[in-house]
């Protein structure tokens, strides 16, 4: 999992062909709860390119996609954002893997 530093998702989701987001902040506790999780399925799919993006650190990452609600998720395939969701389950994380792992 490659926690984002710099404000450049959109290079990133350029160069890799499968990539899964997750966007949250530090005082979101759901986010909190959830990452461990998706840092976990992050090395059980070694062919999806995972990323954690603050989102209220990042505002140019943030806006590839449309986050309203933390966290939220994001697949992204080919550099275009195919599903995205929001939500702290286990299941909505694997709804986009399924999603961008067929495209």
């Amino acid at each position: 999992m490659i926690e984002l530093t710099e404000d450049n998702l959109d290079e990133l989701i350029e160069n890799e062909a499968h990539v899964l987001v997750q966007y949250g902040a530090a005082w979101c506790g759901n986010c909190r709860l959830v990452k461990p999780k998706f840092k976990r399925l992050s090395n059980e799919h070694q062919d999806i390119t995972f990323v954690y993006v603050d989102a209220e650190k990042l505002p140019a990452s943030r806006s590839l996609a449309e986050v309203k609600n933390l966290p939220t998720f994001a697949g992204f395939v080919g550099g275009k954002l195919v599903k995205q969701s929001t939500g702290s389950k286990v299941e909505v994380i694997n709804e986009i893997i399924d999603e961008i792992t067929v495209n």
